[in-house]
């Protein structure tokens, strides 16, 4: 099970995390990042280590 954290100081609104992993994340009204699981496993997981890699800010941590 991974951990994650969003520097929401960096997200910029892309929505690349809510389209890889939308169990995982969502966007609050302003079309901010919002993590909905901070623990996820599985399939979920592996959504949350894609959706890092495909935040255009970098805001996404995932740990270990």
């Amino acid at each position: 099970m991974a951990g994650i954290s969003v520097d929401t100081g960096k997200c910029i609104g892309s929505a690349q995390c809510v389209l890889a992993a939308p169990d995982v994340f969502d966007q609050d009204d302003d079309g901010f990042v919002v993590v909905l699981d901070d623990s996820p496993s599985g399939a979920a997981e592996a959504a949350a280590r894609t959706a890092r890699g495909l935040c255009p800010a970098q805001a996404i941590s995932v740990h270990d």
